[in-house]
């Protein structure tokens, strides 16, 4: 994994998921794309996904070395919090605060609220209330709190109510070769291999680049990453 930086090197962006490969899935391309800009793009899982039906703790995390560095991360860290196990307890909350206020973002990213996976749902739930929480000085008063600007909400299986879309276009390439890293995830499962066939080892990749293309084509574009906000995002000039 990529070490963590330096606190005076903070992140303009960290993209928060449960496990490896939901960030790459919901915005790869938004990653790609703003890591080449010049901005500062760190991922945090918050998972060891050790209860993935394919692959192992160890094959995992070097896939996410080989995305991350497809992507152009500037950090990725990994909290290591049970699998099937995101509780929201205050223990979990405070991890997530101290990493918040570790990198100090500008802008947070976590998975939709709404997910088929409830691991996502929670992750969701998580990362909401540590955001609330990192600007609280009086909690974790040992830790700088840390203002961040904007909470926007990816989306991994299901997508709805879309408040923002991304350009992707000319980065696609990039998000497909960091989903491709996933192999263990993604590919398709064969005789006398210790895998098992799952949804994701069904044409997924495919599934995910169809669903980009479908955003991207409502305004004109190849592909798109949308995204949803809860709050309204400012802007001083259109």
């Amino acid at each position: 994994m990529i070490e963590r930086t330096a606190r005076s090197e903070s992140l303009d962006i960290l993209v928060f998921g449960a496990h490896a490969d939901d960030a790459e899935i919901g915005m790869g391309g938004t990653i790609a794309k703003h890591a080449l800009a010049g901005q500062r793009v760190g991922v945090c899982d918050l998972t060891r996904a050790e209860m993935s039906s394919n692959g192992t703790v160890e094959l995992r995390q070097q896939e996410a070395a080989y995305a991350s560095t497809v992507l152009g991360l500037s950090a990725r860290t990994n909290l290591g919090l049970p699998d099937r196990g995101l509780a929201g307890t205050k223990e979990q909350i405070e991890r997530i605060v101290a990493e918040i206020r570790y990198f100090r973002p500008r802008i947070v990213f976590a998975p939709y609220w709404v997910d088929r996976h409830p691991d996502h749902v929670n992750c969701s739930r998580l990362i909401e209330e540590a955001v609330f929480n990192a600007k609280l000085r009086r909690y974790m008063p040992e830790l700088p709190p840390v203002q961040v600007e904007q909470l926007i909400y990816y989306y991994i299986n299901d997508v709805e109510q879309v408040s923002l879309v991304v350009d992707v276009s000319e980065h696609y390439d990039l998000k497909r070769q960091s989903l491709l890293a996933y192999r263990s995830q993604f590919m398709k499962a064969t005789a006398g291999e210790d895998r098992v066939s799952t949804p994701l080892t069904n044409r997924y990749v495919e599934r995910v680049e169809a669903r980009d293309s479908l955003l991207g084509q409502a305004r004109g574009w190849a592909y798109a990453e949308g995204f949803a906000i809860k709050r309204p995002h400012a802007v001083t000039l259109f």
